[in-house]
């Protein structure tokens, strides 16, 4: 029983590990190609957070004399988390099998990959000055948003929109840079967290806000300008996209809404394909929207308001 059990496991994880079952399911473990770490990820979030809302996140004794000092301690700390991430994450990137495309020896693409990471790494770095001034005006448009919200700290430490919308905008950064996978990761694990979906190839203006927030989606060609507030239940997403002679979706062409400054969107509406909502419109709750709205226009359950 025991031999016959044994055989029947054999066979089955050769069966499992055959090119054709695993046909782009697998990715290849060598020597400094892990995948990125999640726990990792989620430590550098942390760090973040803390550099940006100091005080809020990270060391509770912080306070104006040792600031300096626990931002800098932080800033390491993610700087080095980043490097390795980073240079795990290239490996997904199109273009960097080094060994194939520029004759490198293996020893020769790791450097590079390395050195790579280090430079995005830093260049990340650099841009977390402006991503807390722009968080700043979604903690403003947040707390002016909602008559319950007493306290700017209330709004940081507690309201889902800040934690989802800080993990896309450093996500978006990442992305924008070149990053692979990493910003995508960061971004769901604000959507496990919050029930927020925001992915972080949309591009979203200054005094962004969310009220309540679960279950909102945002697509990755979307658009969204400044002053934008939208509820809960809200899907900016994409109607059904064109295929090519295959039969296979094609990728990389704008199919999300354009939302442009002032827009508000009231729960559970839905925005599909690339429409424009105009500037000022008000689109009210459980609407479904497929066309372009005009500026200012406020479009309501059976009906139309100017």
């Amino acid at each position: 029983m025991r031999r016959s059990t044994q055989t029947l496991l054999t066979t089955i994880a050769k069966e499992l590990a055959s090119a054709k079952s695993l046909c782009g399911l697998f990715h290849e473990h060598r020597d400094g190609d892990p995948l990125p770490s999640q726990p990792a990820l989620a430590e550098a979030m942390d760090l973040c957070r803390s550099i940006l809302f100091p005080g809020f996140y990270g060391k509770s004794n912080v306070n104006e004399q040792n600031l300096v000092f626990h931002i800098g301690v932080a800033l390491e700390q993610l700087y080095g988390l980043l490097c390795e991430q980073i240079q795990a994450g290239l490996c997904f990137a199109t273009g960097w099998s080094e060994v194939e495309a520029y004759g490198q020896s293996y020893v020769s693409a790791q450097d590079t990959r390395k050195h790579k990471a280090s430079e995005l790494a830093r260049q990340f770095v650099s841009k977390l000055p402006s991503l807390r001034q722009t968080l700043a005006t979604d903690v403003e448009a947040t707390y002016l948003g909602d008559p319950a919200a007493e306290t700017y700290g209330e709004v940081i430490s507690c309201y889902p929109v800040i934690k989802a919308i800080t993990n896309y905008r450093i996500a978006h950064e990442l992305l924008q840079l070149g990053v692979p996978l990493i910003p995508r990761i960061i971004t769901e694990m604000a959507h496990s967290e919050t029930g927020i979906d925001i992915h972080p190839a949309a591009t979203i203006g200054h005094h962004f806000t969310i009220d309540h927030g679960t279950g909102v989606v945002v697509g990755a060609t979307c658009i969204i300008g400044n002053n934008v507030k939208l509820y809960q239940g809200v899907t900016l997403g994409a109607k059904s996209f064109p295929v090519d002679d295959d039969g296979n979706p094609i990728k990389g062409i704008p199919r999300h809404p354009i939302l442009e400054d002032g827009v508000i969107v009231y729960a559970n509406s839905t925005i599909l394909g690339r429409i424009t909502i105009g500037r000022g419109a008000v689109i009210g709750g459980n609407i479904w929207v497929t066309e372009d709205v005009a500026p200012g226009e406020r479009i309501l359950q059976n009906k139309y308001q100017h």
